[in-house]
């Protein structure tokens, strides 16, 4: 065992100037570790944890060193995160607010593409609250829009607000915890138009400073739609100032179906595209006066011309979390080019890593930042593998052909690398599989690469001139072929695969097991290929839930019938929770095939008061109307209610009732031939800051009673209220 332990030492010392490239591993894991407690720990004891590790590991050698060092590591990844999650500490709405009057200043005016405006607000006030309630910055989509709003503005609006919503489903996406990191406090819709506010005070310095570069981005995205109009000049506008609410929801599907949505995205594609241009337009234009190319290190000033045409690309689109995560990505690149340094290396990529770890520790659960980071670390990998086997890519440069190959080659090496890279994270968090995705990039990437973003490029250069629709009108070209493509890709058949969701075990597997391929350069490297195997081997092990009821009992879901799929019960408003819950499933079907109706197959009994279903030999009662109480009061093993339980109603062994439901959010049923497992969304998210108990609003009144298929018909104002009335808070990011 002693010389066992020598063994792994000295494996360990021997790659010493790799370890680098796993130090935001190792945060990562101690973030990580953070958001998976179920209660909140403090500060104090969090830093005094780390604190001990650093003096422990500072005082230590040999083999201790090492495991101390890593434990302090990981110590620093969990403050840090704890440190962030107090930073940005703010109020949060504990119950339905509204109809109300709120004003404040506005940080962004999205248009939407269906109807309106979303509009983020920085608070002043909200009618009827104290000012220690109130949010900080709330969201509220705006159905009919106030013309000519720009960054700035103070306004007033009548609007109805709520917290921002908790997961679908046990384990799902929680966009109350990304709510809390952007200080997001509340989200609703209008009851009127925004009017200004002419009683307000000018706003803070730090908004008009933001403000003016907003109000920049707007006129830019003005000037492209009056030049490019239609869906063409809505894509336009998202590729150069980020703003995506123009293009349709169809558009939108055909890319991700074909698997090319990271095009419409502002991320690393496009910051590596415009800053390369300027770096090698600079270069050549420096390069054509000997005078300067002989005594100047003209590499290096168009390192720094690159980065900063990338800051103002930057500062143009928005800046998103994804765009400042490639413009931190593609700075680290430029300034290894300053220090003489390689700029595409694996140590350029943890330092990037860790820059944005630091600095926002709540970006590891980001979709975008694991995904892009993912596809990134396997093309570095992939480079530096080729790159290692120079002789036969030179052989292949000999030749107009040969060069060709390469190129359309390295599209497609590319494509299979960074798709292979980020499948285990689309299975699990978007449980599909996009499976022409190669296809689609090799016909996409070129149009993108060489004719829409260099136009992009070029249409900035000569907006001040007013001559930017010669360069948008190539570009729009270039656009509509990216559209057809996608659109051709998407419906082809079998273009994307639905996947059953898969465990969390399952899934660390597979990405430490990548990590560990692509970062460990010796032998042993092999190990990786064990750990992807063993979370392969576990993807199929999840439990299914064999009843699902939504947060507030509008919707229950139960899986009957000889296929296992879930028949559901449910009103309109709950449609973005049924489309969440079938494709945790696998299920493709539309959320209309998947609720209860007059042609549903035998299975489900209805009526006007309740609905009763056998699922495993057990009765499943859905009351609707307190007069079905007493019958399935006695009868049912699982009583759903979306009122107070009744007292008396002691008979079913499983009651989930309306408080249950508004404290613990949606409850998964499991079914055993002994038992009844019940898992709620409450047990999942722990007592942390975002999921803080809300304030219980008055129970249902039923008045009268409509049977499960005229509810799918019913208008619910709480649909404005939900994260898909917002937009894109279901993330749906691809690799960068």
């Amino acid at each position: 065992m002693q010389a066992s332990g020598f063994g792994v030492r000295n494996a360990l010392e021997a790659q010493r100037e790799h370890w680098f490239v796993f130090q935001p591993v190792l945060l990562g894991v101690g973030i990580g570790l953070y958001f998976a407690l179920p209660q909140e720990p403090p500060l104090v004891l969090v830093t005094l944890a780390a604190a001990f590790a650093g003096l422990a590991y500072a005082g230590s050698r040999g083999a201790l060193a090492i495991l101390l060092g890593v434990t302090f590591v990981v110590a620093v990844g969990l403050a840090l995160a704890k440190a962030r999650t107090e930073w940005v500490r703010a109020p949060v709405l504990e119950k339905r607010v509204g109809p109300a009057e709120v004003r404040g200043y506005v940080v962004l005016v999205e248009p939407m593409a269906k109807r309106g405006q979303r509009l983020t607000l920085d608070v002043t006030g909200i009618e009827g609250m104290p000012p220690d309630k109130q949010p900080v910055r709330v969201r509220i989509r705006a159905m009919t829009p106030l013309a000519g709003l720009k960054p700035g503005d103070a306004v007033r609006v009548r609007a109805t607000l709520a917290p921002p919503a908790g997961p679908a489903l046990p384990a799902g996406y929680d966009f109350a915890r990304t709510a809390w990191y952007a200080s997001l406090g509340g989200v609703g819709y209008s009851l009127s138009v925004p009017q200004m506010d002419t009683e307000a005070q000018p706003a803070p310095w730090p908004l008009r400073a933001s403000a003016a570069i907003a109000r920049v981005r707007q006129a830019i995205g003005a000037r492209i739609l009056a030049a490019v109009p239609g869906e063409a000049g809505a894509i336009a506008n998202a590729l150069i100032t980020g703003e995506r609410g123009g293009i349709s929801e169809a558009t939108n599907d055909a890319f991700r179906d074909a698997g090319i949505y990271h095009i419409l995205s502002i991320s690393g594609l496009h910051m590596v595209i415009m800053a390369g241009a300027v770096f090698f337009a600079v270069r050549l234009l420096l390069a054509s006066f000997p005078s300067i190319a002989l005594r100047y290190p003209i590499k290096k000033w168009a390192a720094v011309a690159a980065a900063l045409a990338a800051l103002g690309y930057l500062l143009i689109s928005g800046s998103a979390f994804a765009t400042v995560r490639s413009y931190i990505m593609i700075s680290i690149m430029f300034l290894a080019v300053l220090m003489d340094r390689p700029a595409l290396a694996m140590r350029n990529v943890a330092l990037s890593a860790l820059v944005i770890l630091v600095i926002y520790p709540e970006s590891l659960l980001d979709v975008g930042f694991q995904m892009s980071f993912a596809a990134v670390v396997a093309l570095v990998a992939a480079y530096e593998f080729v790159n290692e086997n120079r002789k036969f890519a030179a052989a292949w440069r000999r030749s107009v052909l040969g060069r060709a190959a390469m190129f359309f080659g390295g599209i497609t090496l590319s494509t299979i690398v960074a798709g292979v890279a980020v499948a285990p994270f689309a299975a699990y968090h978007f449980h599909t599989s996009q499976q022409f995705a190669v296809l689609a990039n090799l016909m996409s990437i070129p149009i993108c690469n060489f004719i829409v973003m260099p136009a992009a490029l070029l249409a900035l250069l000569l907006m001040p001139l007013g001559l930017e629709w010669i360069a948008l009108s190539i570009m729009s070209f270039g656009i509509d072929a990216m559209v057809w493509c996608a659109k051709w890709t998407a419906a082809l058949p079998g273009a994307v695969a639905h996947i059953r969701a898969i465990p969390l075990s399952a899934f660390l597997l597979m990405v430490l097991g990548g990590l560990w391929v692509a970062l460990w350069p010796a032998r042993s490297r092999s190990l990786g290929f064990a750990a992807i195997a063993g979370g392969l081997a576990l993807s199929p092990m999840l439990a299914r839930p064999d009843v699902l009821i939504g947060r507030d009992g509008a919707l229950v879901a139960v899986r009957a019938g000889e296929e296992g799929r879930y028949t559901a019960l449910a009103s309109r408003s709950a449609n973005f929770e049924l489309k969440r819950w079938l494709e945790h499933d696998g299920d493709p079907r539309a959320t209309r095939e998947a609720t209860f109706s007059a042609k549903t197959p035998g299975g489900v009994r209805c009526d006007s008061l309740a609905c009763n279903v056998a699922v495993k030999a057990r009765t499943v009662a859905v009351v609707r109307h307190p007069a079905a109480l007493r019958d399935d009061c006695t009868r049912a093993d699982i009583l759903v209610l979306d009122i107070p339980r009744p007292k008396g109603c002691d008979r079913p062994g499983t009651v989930i009732d309306f408080h249950g439901l508004r404290r613990h959010g949606t409850h998964a049923v499991y079914l055993g031939e002994d038992d009844v497992r019940v898992e709620t969304v409450a047990q999942y998210r722990g007592d942390r800051p975002w999921s803080a108990p809300r304030a219980l609003p008055a129970p249902r009144v039923v008045e009268r009673a409509a049977s499960p298929a005229a509810r799918t018909n019913d208008a619910a104002p709480d649909a404005e209220l939900r994260p898909e009335a917002e937009g894109d808070d279901d993330p749906r990011f691809e690799q960068d």
